[in-house]
Order: C-alpha cells, then sequence, then structure tokens
C-alpha cells in the first residue's frame, strides 16, 4: 500500500511539474495590460485583488481602487498607489440618509507600460455618496465614464486607453529583472 501510494504521489508531482513549469525566459516575456480591480473592506488598512467583477454590493465605509497594470497572471500585480484611507478619503464627507459612502481611487499606472502615444491622467481619489444598492460599477460610474468590452471586461476610463483593451504585450525593459 505505501508503494502504491509513493508511486500514484510521484506521478502526480512528475504531471504537475510538467504542467507548472514554465521556462523563467518566456514567463517573463509577456504579460497583459488591463485595469486591476482592488477592494478594502470598511477597517480594512489595504487593498486585496477583487476574485469578482465589479457586479457585486459594497458596504458603507469601504474603498474601491482601479489600477492599469501590467502583469503575466490573471491576478493584478500592483494595487493602486493611495492607501485604501476611508477616513482620509471620505472623513470630510457627511453621511447621508439612506445613502453609503464609499472610497474610490483610480490610478492610471506607470509610465513604463502606458499604451504608445497616451499620456497618464493623474490618481483619482473620491468619495462617493451613492445609493444603498449601488454595485462596485454603479460607483465607479459616478466618477469616470467608463468603457467595456462586449466580453464585460472593462476596459477604459475617461478614455484611457482610447482603444485597447486587456493586451498582451511584451514585457516593458523597466520592468524586467536585472
Amino acid at each position: 500500500m505505501k508503494r502504491n501510494t509513493s508511486i500514484a504521489l510521484t506521478a502526480i508531482a512528475l504531471v504537475l511539474s510538467q504542467v507548472v513549469a514554465i521556462p523563467s525566459s518566456h514567463a517573463a516575456a509577456k504579460g497583459y495590460r488591463y485595469w486591476g480591480y482592488f477592494q478594502a473592506a470598511p477597517q480594512a488598512k489595504m487593498w486585496t485583488a477583487a476574485m469578482t467583477g465589479p457586479t457585486v454590493d459594497i458596504k458603507d465605509g469601504a474603498v474601491e481602487g482601479w489600477s492599469f497594470v501590467f502583469s503575466s497572471d490573471d491576478i493584478p500585480s500592483v494595487a493602486p498607489s493611495v492607501a485604501p484611507s476611508f477616513e482620509k478619503i471620505c472623513g470630510y464627507t457627511k453621511a447621508v440618509s439612506g445613502k453609503k459612502r464609499i472610497g474610490l481611487v483610480i490610478d492610471f499606472g506607470q509610465k513604463s507600460y502606458a499604451p504608445t502615444g497616451e499620456k497618464l491622467q493623474k490618481t483619482i481619489v473620491r468619495c462617493i455618496v451613492t445609493a444603498k444598492n449601488s454595485q462596485g460599477i454603479d460607483v465607479l460610474g459616478q466618477a469616470v465614464k467608463v468603457r467595456a468590452g462586449s466580453s464585460g471586461l472593462i476596459c477604459g476610463f475617461n478614455g484611457y486607453p482610447k482603444k485597447e483593451c486587456g493586451v498582451e504585450i511584451e514585457t516593458p525593459a523597466a520592468l524586467l529583472k536585472k
């Protein structure tokens, strides 16, 4: 029985090594440029990459974050550059009966992976007062003009980027580890 278990575990390890092992030169060669979605629950001090789209309910006191990122993974690699501090973002915005306050941060990323010929926009930090049943996409739409692809992928905010949507690109030289 121990021998069969050992053989089975060895076989599983061999299969996994074939699936997981990717030559490092290939892994670093390309990635995607897209809008990463992050969330911070009320009282949270750090961003968490959202594993769902922005059609989820948000609690009063939460902070929503978007960051234009370059990543070779489907989990956004770089959170917004502004900390998700509800107090700093919404501290001076009075509560309104029947509504909720949500902090919003939109970070337009780094010049090293900006689309050619496009200028980075200034990071947006805003407190949004919205209906109690508003979802992430509603909060976002109150602050910027949103462009989405036919698949529902969020492609651009306020015209950035102008046309592309989640494109695969070569890893920018500035991001390669030396």
